[in-house]
């Protein structure tokens, strides 16, 4: 991509809305060839980055989902002892194979990217991977390649564009974010939001959308657990069409906070009497 302005074109033709400075970091990291770490809260668009640009520049995407406990062998490869065990038994009495060719080796996501054909790597929470597995990803992210002690390196001809994402339940190490780009994702702006809306609900009515955002922009402006992302706000505005709702009341309002928040103890904070004051200003300013 030749600016920041054709990023921009690229990720709005995928139906994701950036703002300039977010725009602007994902044309350097494509541009300077680097990893992009994004962080921010749950449900501000940090994962869709990637399936954007798999889709946008036509690379498949490949997922490492970061869990507790995750190890070399889910997140990068194994060796197949089962075929490996077969070549040692069909081999009995000739010539010991090599069990650690490349073809006992089963690729896991981290090793795929590397290995296999220009793709989009998403590396999703790593926030919720254990700390000693960040040190195994230095490598890949300074130098594109993974070196198995019984193999040897194996380097990626066209390095993945990496896409690393955390929602900062706990603090990544400073080692990966110095081989990365970074930028903290924040919840957009009513006018920003409205225009997902508009893009990624098109059934939902201008005035009902409207209020919708003013609504949700004031949420997230309380003390709730867990506050509404932006997929939250777009399930939201397309249940109440379904309902076949044009504008917020408090009838509608409460029966649908399932689909705005998360946790019943924020349903129940915001439900009736808080619900009623946050609709008449929503209305007042959309």
């Amino acid at each position: 991509m030749s600016d920041v302005a054709a990023t921009e074109a690229l990720l709005a033709s995928q139906g994701y809305v950036a703002d300039r400075a977010l725009a602007t970091v994902v044309h350097l990291a494509i541009a300077m060839g680097r990893p992009l770490f994004l962080e921010g809260e749950p449900g501000t668009g940090k994962t869709e980055i990637a399936k954007v640009l798999s889709r946008g520049l036509n690379r498949p995407l490949v997922r490492l989902q970061c869990y507790d406990g995750m190890d070399l062998s889910a997140a990068a490869y194994e060796w197949n002892a089962a075929r490996q065990l077969m070549a040692i038994r069909l081999a009995e009495g000739g010539t010991r194979p090599d069990i650690y060719a490349r073809e006992y080796l089963q690729e896991r996501p981290l090793l795929a990217a590397i290995a296999g054909p220009p793709s989009v790597l998403l590396i999703d929470e790593l926030d919720r991977a254990d700390e000693p597995f960040e040190a195994f990803l230095l490598e890949l992210l300074a130098d594109f390649q993974i070196t198995i002690p019984e193999l040897g390196t194996i380097k990626a001809e066209t390095p993945p564009i990496v896409v690393i994402t955390s929602n900062r339940t706990r603090e990544v190490h400073d080692a990966i974010r110095r081989r990365c780009l970074y930028q903290w994702v924040d919840y957009p702006d009513a006018a920003r939001e409205r225009a997902i809306l508009a893009m990624r609900a098109p059934g939902v009515a201008e005035t009902l959308s409207a209020q919708v955002v003013a609504f949700v922009q004031r949420v997230r402006q309380g003390d709730f657990f867990k506050l509404p992302g932006v997929a939250e706000s777009i399930d939201w505005a397309n249940a109440l069409t379904a309902l076949n709702a044009t504008e917020l009341s408090p009838g509608v309002v409460d029966e649908t906070l399932g689909v705005l928040l998360k946790y019943q103890d924020d349903i129940a904070k915001l439900r009736g009497a808080e619900a009623a004051k946050l609709i008449g200003e929503a209305r007042a300013t959309a």
